[in-house]
């Protein structure tokens, strides 16, 4: 029975990026833990103010995207990813947020978020590429 609730707790909903099956006819969805990590990605990739009837939706990420990575950078970033997934991912509990930088000329860093699944207990860990560098948005990893 455990495993009945899980799946309805967790939720399903379309995958990201959104993908179409020309077989069904119809979208492609994602369910459990991987819904979770493509909302995720959804959430970080979002501006504030981006989307209409959620005003307060997302991060602000890209603010910093020609910011040097100062400990108070580092800080901020920390914190509003913390607070996004606060608000906006109740699903999950996070244990902890490191900030790495990969490549420092290239201007990568790497955002590890390491979160509990509250329903089921299971850890899991999401790395977000952001490059400082660059005004766009990398597509996840597939």
């Amino acid at each position: 029975m455990a495993n009945d609730l899980a799946p309805r707790f967790l939720g399903t909903g379309w995958t990201f990026p959104p993908t179409f099956s020309r077989m069904r006819d119809a979208v492609e969805m994602s369910s459990e833990d991987a819904n979770i990590r493509q909302c995720l990605w959804v959430l970080f990739g979002t501006a504030i103010g981006e989307r209409l009837m959620l005003a307060s939706y997302g991060t602000n990420l890209r603010l910093r995207v020609f910011d040097a990575l100062t400990a108070a950078v580092e800080n901020e970033i920390s914190t509003a990813v913390r607070k996004a997934i606060l608000n906006w991912e109740p699903r999950v509990d996070v244990i902890s947020i490191d900030i790495v930088e990969q490549a420092p000329l290239a201007g990568r860093l790497s955002i590890s978020i390491d979160y509990l699944v509250r329903k089921t207990n299971s850890r899991s860990n999401l790395v977000y590429p952001f490059y400082l560098t660059e005004a766009t948005t990398a597509l996840p990893p597939t």
